[in-house]
């Protein structure tokens, strides 16, 4: 006698055959996976050139407050250069090395690319083409004045007061 179970019929299996495919929790997890990394990288790109920009700021205040603290404790005036260059003129950067050797410049900012302005304590303001030059005395003082840096529609301002020599980073586009 035969088993009944045992018997098998044209295209019926008791045994269900293998799933091919993904199922929705597998999709909607690659998708999750592939926003998330999507969200960390994409503003990374196009906030390069935000980035540099803040940086030569960070620069040019540091270097600015370097000069101060120098000027205090070594008893001399010292002195930052500021360097406005094209971008097609980096290589006048070694040019520039032999000129920081010659005077009490202690420091040296090259804005490759930066629109800088410089606004004295008497409210001139004039367009810095090549260089100009902040001054902090052993006093505490200095020759003042404002920054005024540019770069396409970024702008930053570092303020230098003439009497205490207190250097200040400000972005004149959060001010009322």
């Amino acid at each position: 006698m035969t088993p009944i179970l045992g018997c098998r019929t044209a295209g019926f299996s008791l045994v269900p055959e293998q799933q091919r495919g993904f199922t929705l929790l597998e999709i909607i997890l690659v998708l999750a996976i592939i926003a998330t990394a999507s969200v960390l990288v994409i503003p990374n790109l196009g906030g390069l050139e935000a980035r540099t920009f803040n940086a030569q700021l960070r620069q040019a205040q540091s270097l600015l407050n370097y000069a101060r603290r120098t000027a205090v404790i070594s008893g001399q005036a010292s002195t930052v250069s500021f360097n406005v260059l094209p971008v097609d003129e980096i290589a006048r950067l070694d040019r520039e090395e032999q000129y920081v050797s010659l005077s009490n410049i202690v420091a040296q900012w090259n804005g490759v690319g930066v629109t800088l302005r410089y606004r004295d304590s008497t409210d001139r303001e004039i367009e810095v083409e090549e260089t100009t030059e902040v001054t902090f005395y052993p006093e505490g003082g200095s020759t003042g004045g404002t920054l005024l840096f540019a770069q396409a529609d970024q702008t930053g301002v570092i303020d230098i007061d003439p009497f205490t020599g207190r250097v200040v980073s400000r972005d004149p586009n959060r001010e009322l």
